[in-house]
């Protein structure tokens, strides 16, 4: 295991023992939480999800917690750093649609990093992957890895369904279909 994901995952542990003793409610998300599930470990950054109404607290407990709070032009998330490289993506929405308390409800709780916690599952994840897919964002070789990792632990076609408008996420099926990953 390199430094790097080291510091990730004492970032994703001090977030998230901050955030399960002062609240708000939350849940991993993105790759981190498919590695929950047996994926690749990421290297670039953890994703927490909030509900939108609680997107305030969240930074505030963060930020009594050690970490430095960046806004971004994105209206959708804000980041808590922890040195210059070292971030906690906390989104409290997910391609456009916002994060209810009832979404981080229904994420169930693991343990990760001996840390009890809520975790997306990875039928969500990967629907939520695949619809982020567009004409600036199509790393198709980004996605293999890890889909290929939890294959088995996704209900496809509710992939398929929650994608269906996506023309990206469509071809990245068909891919997966034709290298026998989701076929």
């Amino acid at each position: 295991m390199s430094a790097r994901n080291d510091a990730l995952r004492d970032a994703l542990r001090r977030a998230a023992s901050a955030l399960r003793a002062e609240g708000p409610d939350f849940a991993l998300a993105g790759s981190y939480a498919l590695w929950a599930f047996g994926g690749p470990e990421p290297v670039h950054d953890v994703d927490f999800v909030v509900a939108e109404e609680d997107t305030e607290a969240a930074a505030t407990t963060l930020e009594g917690a050690g970490f430095r709070i960046e806004r971004t032009p994105e209206d959708w998330l804000f980041k808590a750093c922890v040195g210059e490289d070292f971030v906690i993506d906390v989104l409290h929405a997910l391609n456009g649609v916002p994060v209810t308390p009832d979404d981080v409800k229904h994420a169930e709780e693991y343990d990760v990093l001996a840390i009890r916690m809520r975790v997306l599952e990875p039928t969500r994840v990967v629907t939520e992957k695949l619809r982020s897919l567009n004409e600036h964002n199509c790393d198709y070789s980004a996605l293999l890895s890890p889909i290929r990792a939890v294959r088995e632990s996704v209900d496809w076609d509710e992939v398929r369904q929650a994608s269906a408008d996506n023309p990206f996420a469509e071809a990245f099926l068909v891919l997966t279909d034709r290298l026998g990953i989701t076929g």
